[in-house]
């Protein structure tokens, strides 16, 4: 056992902890940016314009139904191929990875949130309108806010799945969490061992990210409406 933690804390964390750096630098504005444009495209799919629904539509049908691997490949390999006139766009590892995770990931969280709006029954509306609202106040004020509290359970389990995808960023050579512990592995020959403290590593992750989605839903939800279960 002496042995195995001394070999953890000299050969196996130090790269680790440099490749977890590395994933939450992938993690953090993947997240954020796949809630946001999630929101976005989750409100146009229910009330925007006919032709920007179906639009919104085909991305998510396009990003749900392709295997992330495949999404990673196109930005990062074939997006250079795409040339606009002289304009060409070329990513780098970290870049491409962001894009990707969080453009799969904002196709489920629009999911969750057009589910959310749609749960909002017809009244408020209707009772917002008779008030004086337009139907751009009525959206931002009355109904996404109720929505996007509804939709925080499901769109925490989204960055839940991100965290653990984002190991997939190896493939296009960026050297997080697993790619890290696949070099050590090479390196020493002891894959079980490096691999379960990286496992370790990620499962620490989602706890911490559990915790802070909890306490986001505490304090977004309506006072004396989640108390149910004591």
């Amino acid at each position: 056992m002496d042995a195995f933690l001394q070999f953890v804390m000299e050969r196996v964390a130090p790269g680790l902890n440099l490749g977890l750096l590395v994933s939450l630098k992938l993690i953090i504005p993947a997240s954020c940016l796949g809630v946001i444009f999630g929101v976005i495209t989750g409100t146009v799919r229910v009330y925007g314009p006919r032709p920007v629904r179906w639009l919104a539509d085909s991305y998510v049908t396009l990003f749900r139904g392709t295997p992330l691997v495949v999404q990673l490949y196109f930005w990062y390999f074939a997006l250079p191929y795409f040339n606009i006139g002289s304009f060409r766009i070329v990513l780098d590892p970290v870049e491409a990875s962001i894009i990707g995770f969080f453009m799969c990931s904002a196709a489920y969280q629009s999911e969750y949130v057009r589910m959310g709006l749609m749960s909002i029954k017809a009244g408020q509306i209707k009772a917002a309108q008779a008030l004086g609202m337009t139907p751009f106040q009525t959206i931002v004020n009355v109904v996404l806010p109720q929505a996007v509290r509804r939709a925080l359970p499901g769109c925490g389990n989204e960055i839940i799945y991100l965290i653990k995808y984002s190991s997939l960023a190896s493939i296009i050579t960026v050297n997080e969490l697993t790619g890290a512990g696949r070099e050590i592995a090479k390196a020493t020959w002891r894959n079980i061992e490096v691999f379960s403290v990286v496992g370790l590593y990620y499962l620490l992750i989602v706890t911490v990210a559990t915790w802070i989605l909890k306490k986001i839903e505490e304090k977004t939800a309506i006072p004396g409406f989640n108390k149910s279960r004591e």
